[in-house]
């Protein structure tokens, strides 16, 4: 013989109850997360400045010192070949001006970071 299991309203919650619950919980979850994306988007903003949409100006940044580097040692090995040749000296000028052109390129890298970094001012 099996007992009698009485359900009273406690026991077995009444679906549009729970479907309430479910709808407020959902919501202060929702919010909550709103919450944390806008918080953690301004803190980025600030410190990153690839995630603050400033993905443009490093993206130039670092191409202008790409090509200041590059240059710096092309411009150095045209002029010791051209030196080079006037002169018949052939690898001296070359290696020399190479060397050279190699230093001003990581001189112009230098001052680029060196530069400050506020939005008023301009690289030179």
């Amino acid at each position: 013989m099996q007992p009698k299991v009485s359900q009273t309203p406690m026991e077995k919650p009444d679906k549009d109850d729970e479907a309430l619950q479910m709808k407020a919980r959902l919501d202060r979850l929702s919010s909550a997360l709103e919450a944390k994306n806008k918080s953690i988007s301004s803190a980025s903003d600030s410190s990153d400045p690839v995630a603050g949409g400033n993905i443009g100006r490093t993206m130039s940044l670092g191409f202008r010192v790409l090509s200041e580097f590059v240059a710096g040692i092309i411009v150095g090995c045209l002029m010791g070949w051209q030196f080079d040749e006037w002169f018949s000296t052939s690898p001296l000028f070359l290696i020399l001006f190479l060397a050279l052109g190699t230093a001003a390129g990581f001189w112009n890298v230098y001052r680029i970071a060196a530069a400050p970094t506020q939005p008023g001012k301009t690289d030179q």
